[in-house]
């Protein structure tokens, strides 16, 4: 059964292939890609949204993978959430949606703050087997970015345990601890079962 994930994300695509390898393809290489409106009230609600419509493109054979998610900062009232890719608006790129962050620091005088990352995957190996895993990253936020690894606000983020920003640890010690990655770890026995029954 192919893995397919239900994501343009670069970033994204590369983690995925960093953990699953050659086992998952992402849905651009196999069609071409086609606007998904994310609209659901929660990470997971929009995980599902996504891997429902490429499954729904590609049809039996296929298991969609798809994540959803993104950074909150409890002090500054959970923002920006489920919004995280799009919180300097529709068409900001990361390093928008990140200085945005940055500001909204800076305009209460925080320098450094607890955060989280979120992680929902969703997997859709049929309309009547859909399922849904969360894994969080837990940290502080600063009011600069330091670093030029990683992406997203990997270079306002400072993980448990550590005094650098993942932009500067990169994608060798960020893997080990991701949100993704522990989401990524309950979601295997997901696909491992759906690939038995089809």
């Amino acid at each position: 059964m192919q893995l397919v994930l239900a994501s343009g994300n670069s970033g994204k695509i590369r983690e995925f292939k960093q953990l699953l390898g050659d086992k998952i393809v992402a849905f651009s290489e196999l069609m071409e890609s086609f606007e998904i409106v994310e609209d659901g009230d929660s990470f997971s609600e929009n995980a599902l949204i996504k891997a429902r419509a490429i499954y729904e493109r590609l049809g039996e054979g296929f298991i969609v993978i798809s994540d959803d998610s993104g950074i909150s900062v409890p002090l500054l009232g959970y923002i920006p959430g489920i919004y995280s890719a799009r919180y300097a608006g529709v068409n900001a790129t990361a390093k928008d949606n990140l200085y945005k962050l940055i500001e909204a620091l800076k305009e209460r005088g925080i320098k450094q703050t607890p955060a989280h990352y979120t992680a929902a995957i969703a997997v859709v190996g049929n309309k009547q087997m859909e399922y849904v895993v969360h894994g969080w990253m837990y940290g502080d936020v600063i009011d600069k970015a330091i670093g030029d690894k990683g992406f997203g606000y990997d270079p306002m983020f400072i993980p448990e345990g550590y005094d650098k920003t993942l932009a500067e640890l990169g994608d060798e010690v960020k893997i080990d601890m991701s949100h993704r990655t522990k989401a990524l770890e309950l979601a295997e026995p997901i696909i491992q079962m759906l690939q038995r029954r089809q």
